[in-house]
Order: structure tokens, then sequence, then C-alpha cells
């Protein structure tokens, strides 16, 4: 217990001085919200950065996504997956959209896109899947679905910061792909995110809707919300843009060393790198089959927390098992047995660029004994 403790992400910061300097530019401007310089700036450089037409930043990830609904008008049911955070459903809930849960593939976690079609009905307006842990879903199917049967695509791209599929932002995919730049994710603004979308038309619609539906300073076109990033974030954002690449590649060594720590270790699983994707190491899950492994996942778990390692049951439980949600007919937990299993295995270890060798060691060190 006289180890410090390790906790599961620790977000990495800013050079301190030159974020003063920028504060110093908003100070004697006195420009801290509504679009300013920081704001524009920010926009330009990450767009450009992630490989995508159009970005509007968001002071966080979650009115980003309702908002994301509200741009396209979605209405009535949306075929999700309950292997996530809540706040993906929850989004769905302010928006007065029934969810419809599909289950997951068990492979990486993603919503199996073969069981998508099933669940369309004539209420079904969209779906809405999850790049579970910056591995993407089956995107070409999930878009080719939709446009047989008419319905629009929002991807919630949390975990999928700078993720590339063939070379191709994984972002570019769908009508719409949601970010966050929470504390804990790859890329941080302190709290934030943004909606990625493919046409300055659609930019607009969302710019207008996240500063209450202004289009100028006398017309409303829209019941919008107040949900604009601040300068302060938007500063502090572009001066993460210069560290990323160099952040991604230490997680990537992490991870690297995860794997081969617990290569062989019964009852272990964790997740290899695809080929054609380019990752951004934003989790380090491990499955702990019960049956193999020496103790169940939960008795690993506390073991780690004794030890002051504070990894996480993402995502456990799942949001089908939560009251506002369990009553639904597609919560019936008969039809998620993939989602059921891999959140009663899955361990999320610490990830994050400064955690040192040796400290990983420590980590799978428990693992194995």
């Amino acid at each position: 217990m006289g180890n410090k403790p390790i906790l599961v992400s620790r977000p990495s910061l800013p050079n301190l001085d030159e974020f003063v300097e920028s504060l110093k530019t908003i100070w004697d401007s006195r420009w801290i919200t509504n679009n300013g310089d920081f704001h524009q700036r920010f926009e330009k450089e990450l767009a450009a950065h992630l490989g995508v037409n159009y970005v509007s930043l968001f002071s966080n990830g979650t009115l980003a996504l309702i908002s994301a609904l509200q741009t396209l008008r979605i209405t009535g049911e949306v075929i999700t997956t309950p292997y996530s955070f809540v706040a993906t459903t929850h989004a769905l809930h302010w928006n007065g959209i029934k969810p419809v849960f599909v289950d997951i593939e068990s492979k990486f976690g993603n919503i199996d896109s073969s069981k998508i079609e099933a669940a369309i009905t004539p209420k079904t307006t969209a779906i809405l899947p999850v790049h579970v842990y910056g591995n993407p879903a089956d995107v070409e199917k999930i878009d080719e679905i939709a446009d047989i049967y008419g319905l629009k695509v929002i991807y919630d791209a949390a975990h999928a910061f700078g993720v590339k599929k063939d070379g191709q932002s994984i972002l570019n995919f769908g009508d719409l792909s949601v970010l966050s730049f929470h504390a804990t994710k790859t890329f941080n603004t302190i709290e934030g995110g943004a909606i990625v979308c493919q046409n300055k038309k659609m930019k607009k619609r969302i710019d207008y809707l996240k500063n209450f539906g202004f289009a100028n300073e006398t017309t409303v076109v829209a019941p919008g919300i107040n949900a604009k990033m601040n300068e302060l974030q938007a500063a502090y954002g572009l001066l993460q843009l210069k560290s990323i690449d160099e952040h991604t590649e230490r997680r990537k060594q992490v991870a690297d060393q995860y794997r081969k720590e617990l290569q062989g270790t019964a009852g272990i699983g964790f997740l290899n790198d695809i080929e054609t994707i380019e990752h951004n190491y934003s989790y380090f899950p491990i499955f702990v089959d019960d049956a193999l492994y020496s103790m169940t996942r939960d008795e690993l778990y506390f073991k780690l927390k004794d030890n002051n390692i504070f990894g996480r049951r993402y995502f456990y439980p799942l949001i089908s098992e939560f009251p506002s949600y369990r009553g639904l007919e597609s919560a019936n937990p008969n039809h998620l047995k993939n989602a059921t299993r891999t959140a009663n295995q899955v361990i999320c270890l610490p990830i994050y660029p400064d955690l040192t060798s040796t400290e990983v060691s420590r980590i799978t060190d428990i693992i194995k004994c």
C-alpha cells in the first residue's frame, strides 16, 4: 500500500508558460467567449489535424451529442448500443427519442452490424453507434444499411480522436461524428467536445443551435441551447495539438508493453491492433475469463485497487441495466448476451503518456500473480 496511486487516466496538459501567454492575449482583448479568435483558429487547426471538412466546437461532448440529434431533427426510435458510457443514451432521452438496444460483436465491443436490420421499425429514424475504445465500428455496413432504409447515422466518436481507417479519418463516415475532449480523453480541453460534419450548410445549422438558435442579432431560427466552447478552452486546445502525436506514440508504447507482459496469461484477453487502423490507444481493456483465470473480474479489480491501482470497469453495468432504460423491450439481457458477457469481464487498465515502464510492470505483475 506504500506505492503511489495509479489512476486509469491522467490528463496531459499543455506547457503552462505558453498557456499563460494565451491567457494574457485573452485578458487584453476581454473576449472570453462567443466565437472569438482562439475559437475560430482552433476549429480550423483541429479540422486540418483530423483530416475532416468542418468542426464545430462545444463546451462538452454530451451537449454536442444532444445537439447533433437536434441538427438532423431525429425523432422516434434510434438504434444504439448498450455498451457505452451512459451519456450516449441520455442524449437520446433528452431529445425525447426511444433508444433501441442491439447486441455487440464480441471481438471489439462495437454494435453488431448484422443485427441492426432486425431492429428497424417504421419509427426508426437513425443509428447511433459508438467507436468503442477507438476501434472503428463496421462503418461501411452501417452506412449501407442507413442508405437502404433512409436512416441518419451519428457516430459517437468520443473515443476516436485521430483514428484513421485505410488512411482516412474515421470521423468522415456517417452524417455526423461527435467527439469528447473531457479530461480523461486522449485529447482534452479540460471539458469540451465537437461535432464533425461534411458541408458548410450543416455546420451553419450546428453553430446556430449551439448559440441559442441565433442567426444574427435579432433572428432566432431554432430553439437552440448554450453549448459554445469558451476562449480559454479553445486556447488550451490549440496548445494541446502541438503534443498530441508525441503523446499518442507514448500511449502506444504503454499498450505494447502491456501486451508483451500479459501475453500467455491464462484467462486474460486483450485487443490487438488492427492492421488497417491508425489507433489512438485511448484505452487498454483486458477481459477476465474466470473459468481460466485464478479469480473473477471483480476479485482482480479489487485486488488492483488494494494495491493502489485504479482501473475502471468500462462499461459496467450496461446502459440497458440502469433503471431509466431496463424496462425497454430491447434491454432484455437475453438479446444482449455478448454485451452482458463483455461488461462482466472488462477492466480498463491505466494508460497515459507519463505512465512509466516500471509502473506498467507493477500492474502486470499483480495481474500475473
